[in-house]
């Protein structure tokens, strides 16, 4: 019996969040630059910068980032790319990346006590 050749696979749809009130209501977060070094960073199909139709990055108001993504993407990658822009604005050292849900990351300050 000859196999059944259905459509196309359904797309993948992945919604990720990243919530930077706390340090953005400090005014040590600019979350314009944080969208544009992940719209330069995140790579699709092995290529950085070149998200198309595959990949969105909305920000909503000045404490949210929703990345939206059409090609399979770990929210792994979204906390690494993150952590890297902490470094790169030397606030790695004050800030840390929470996932405070399934498809959420919150950046909080260390609490020191």
């Amino acid at each position: 019996m000859p196999k059944a050749t259905g459509g196309k696979a359904p797309a993948v749809k992945h919604k990720f969040v990243i919530d930077y009130s706390r340090p953005a209501g400090d005014g040590v977060f600019d979350g314009a630059d944080f969208e544009k070094f992940l719209h330069d960073r995140i790579k699709v199909d092995g290529k950085a910068g070149q998200l198309g139709e595959n990949v969105k990055i909305v920000r909503d108001g000045n404490n949210k980032l929703t990345v939206t993504s059409n090609v399979p993407f770990s929210k792994r990658y979204l906390k690494y790319l993150t952590k890297k822009f902490l470094k790169k604005n030397t606030l790695r050292d004050w800030i840390r990346v929470v996932a405070s849900s399934k498809d959420m990351y919150e950046l909080r300050f260390y609490n020191i006590a």
